[in-house]
């Protein structure tokens, strides 16, 4: 595993526009991916997310998105380390549940895998529509590829995850358009709190795919904007 600076990556700041995180980046102020995933979410997927938070109750809800978040950002942090090889001494004795995780990760889904890292936490853009963080950008087994950490509370089915899809490919179609790039894969990296590991990967046809859906929301979005 080895870096290579082919890209240079635009640095941006976070902020919170009318209660969604926005990028600025490049001197525009573009909505983030998870804002406009979040914006255009189906009346299915809405009316699931209210019959979750009546059935386990709004305050144990809040409670679990809070501790799901925190641990997740904890995990994304040690994978950080990893991938910039900062996992240095004072990490090594860390057995908290959350570098426990990230070693799942590592040892199942990165290591022998990915060849060549071109970025990490790299901010990307579709000028004029969007952006986001990518955890990862690289050469994961042979292939260009976008590589997405996630943590859960339980393990996931395929038909579970096509917002996981979603994210990902609007990081290649932003990365495609920007520096003329041919990433054709993602890969989801996940591991849940009880340690257990998956990989789940669409590229290709299916790719293309999930990117067409993912600029429909996007013009979806924009136009729910104009009419409020």
């Amino acid at each position: 595993m080895q870096w290579n600076n082919k890209f240079i990556y635009p640095k941006s700041t976070r902020s919170i526009v009318q209660g969604s995180r926005h990028y600025s980046v490049n001197e525009e102020n573009l909505p983030s991916v998870t804002t406009i995933l979040k914006a255009t979410e189906s009346e299915e997927q809405k009316a699931k997310l209210a019959e979750w938070k009546n059935r386990v109750g709004h305050k144990q809800a809040e409670i679990i998105s809070r501790e799901a978040t925190s641990r997740g950002s904890s995990m994304h942090k040690f994978l950080e380390r990893y991938l910039l090889g900062q996992l240095n001494m004072d990490l090594l004795g860390d057995n908290t549940r959350e570098k426990m995780m990230a070693d799942q990760i590592i040892e199942n889904g990165i290591r022998d895998k990915l060849s060549e890292i071109w970025g990490c936490e790299a901010t990307l853009y579709y000028p004029g529509k969007y952006a986001g963080a990518a955890d990862c950008i690289g050469i994961y087994e042979n292939k260009e590829t976008i590589i997405d950490f996630k943590q859960s509370n339980k393990p996931k089915k395929n038909e579970w995850i096509s917002q996981y899809y979603l994210q990902g490919a609007a990081y290649c179609a932003a990365h495609n358009k920007v520096y003329g790039s041919n990433i054709t894969q993602v890969a989801i990296l996940l591991c849940t709190k009880d340690n257990i590991f998956q990989r789940f990967i669409v590229e290709d046809t299916r790719l293309i795919n999930y990117q067409n859906q993912f600029l429909e929301k996007v013009e979806q979005f924009y136009s729910q904007r104009m009419s409020n």
